[in-house]
């Protein structure tokens, strides 16, 4: 039983090698000059110069969602296009409804102004 899990632990023990060897070196050979931009507590490449309880502006998270929705539209479309003889008209009409409900959704997100940055 032990013959069949040891290609298994072999490839872990060789992943973890992998992972920690270079991680070692670096640590070990790096150079050591902090000072005090480098030390300091940082988000965004430059100092905190208002509360972190402000106002944030939601266009940020409308991109965010925008971006995803069209990320997993893309993925959709991938499958659906190698498989696209084997299903036959009815997958293809399913994805013209799934593009649909897409595309008027984009146009929704168009005509409220969530494209435009300013």
């Amino acid at each position: 039983m032990v013959e069949q899990y040891l290609p298994i632990l072999v490839f872990i023990v060789i992943g973890v090698v992998f992972a920690i060897v270079p991680l070692a070196v670096g640590f070990a050979l790096g150079p050591r000059r902090p000072d005090e931009a480098k030390t300091s507590p940082y988000e965004c490449g430059f100092e905190a110069f208002e509360d972190a309880r402000m106002k944030f502006d939601v266009r940020y998270y409308l991109v965010a969602i925008l971006f995803i929705i069209f990320d997993l539209e893309i993925a959709f479309l991938f499958p659906w296009a190698v498989v696209l003889d084997e299903i036959g008209m009815e997958g293809f009409l399913a994805m013209m409804v799934f593009l649909g409900i897409l595309v008027v959704g984009f146009i929704y997100e168009w005509k409220k102004g969530a494209l435009e940055w300013e």
